[in-house]
């Protein structure tokens, strides 16, 4: 598979070279991207002819599974049966804002060469800035959730639309404070929606019942 990816400037890019799997006893699969800037690592849930799609990014020190208890874990694998394929990634030098959103439209990449037509990006944290910015730089993302969200970063909320965005923030947060998905919900243009979890701070572990849900129906809904 080889398909070039716009990057956040015209003196930025990532080309996927190679996609190489090893299946797991779960169904799911361990992915390893060759790219033109480094390896990229993985995890696919792929839906056998579902032509939705979400990529899934964490925060600033990255990972695969997400917060609020491994959401991204679980409805990774629990989306499968609603027609679509999840890719929860890993970036590659993690923090770093401009690789981490070339990263992300590379895990687009991926998810079109399988079949993917309708693309999903979901954040926490530094990731919300990340999903937010690959959404403005991608036509196959066609909806957008940031978790957490910081604020540097996702100034081109604006640029979205009509791409809907879902901001999710816990109303105790003391990392990020949810006056910053206020902020970028302000700068958003329509359609464009806000939850903030009474109680819960920045790992939303507090709600990850009631965020696993929203997020569910909230995905199908877009992309399914």
């Amino acid at each position: 598979m080889s398909q070039p990816e716009a990057g956040p400037d015209d003196a930025l890019s990532l080309q996927i070279r190679q996609v190489g799997v090893q299946p797991q006893d779960d169904g799911s699969y361990r992915v390893l991207i060759d790219s033109s800037r480094g390896e990229l690592r993985g995890i696919l849930h792929p839906c056998q002819g579902g032509e939705g799609g979400v990529v899934w990014v964490s925060g600033a020190i990255g990972g695969l599974d997400g917060p609020a208890n491994k959401v991204y874990a679980a409805l990774g694998a629990g989306l499968v049966n609603e027609g679509l394929t999840s890719l929860r990634l890993d970036y590659r030098l993690a923090g770093e804002l401009e690789e981490c959103v070339l990263d992300t439209l590379g895990g687009v990449s991926v998810l079109k060469g399988l079949g993917a037509t309708r693309i999903a990006l979901v954040g926490h944290s530094f990731g919300g800035a990340v999903v937010i910015t690959a959404g403005t730089l991608s036509p196959m993302v066609k909806a957008v959730a940031a978790l957490s969200s910081q604020t540097y970063g996702a100034t081109g909320a604006g640029k979205l639309s009509p791409r809907p965005l879902l901001l999710v923030h816990g109303d105790e947060d003391t990392r990020l404070a949810p006056t910053c998905s206020q902020t970028i919900y302000d700068w958003a243009e329509e359609p464009k929606e806000m939850v903030i979890y009474p109680g819960a701070g920045h790992g939303l572990g507090e709600c990850a019942v009631e965020l696993r849900g929203l997020l569910k129906d909230w995905l199908v809904n877009q992309v399914g």
